[in-house]
């Protein structure tokens, strides 16, 4: 159901539905902006300095480049999941 279809959702305003847009512009580019440092910088360009630090017999950096990444980005779904709900309700435009 979209929010314009639910019986929840209120009327929003043109300057509303932009401020919402920004908000979630800037939320999915702060997560991407993370998700690169993690899996570019952790995994590639740091990966010598973070294999001096072991974890279960591999080095930092092999295992951000190999599992790391991933888990940090499966995290970030989830945090964008909480920002957008709170975005929702408070622009009043959650579903039900």
């Amino acid at each position: 159901m979209t929010p314009q279809t639910s019986t929840t959702a209120r009327s929003v305003s043109e300057a509303d539905r932009r401020a919402y847009w920004r908000a979630n512009i800037r939320y999915v580019l702060t997560l991407l902006t993370i998700w690169f440092i993690v899996s570019y910088g952790a995994g590639i360009l740091f990966k010598d300095a973070l294999d001096s630090i072991r974890i279960g017999g591999a080095g930092l950096g092999f295992w951000f480049a190999q599992q790391g990444a991933i888990f940090v980005f499966v995290l970030l779904i989830a945090v964008y999941v909480f920002l957008m709900r709170r975005l929702d309700r408070c622009f009043g435009v959650e579903e039900e």
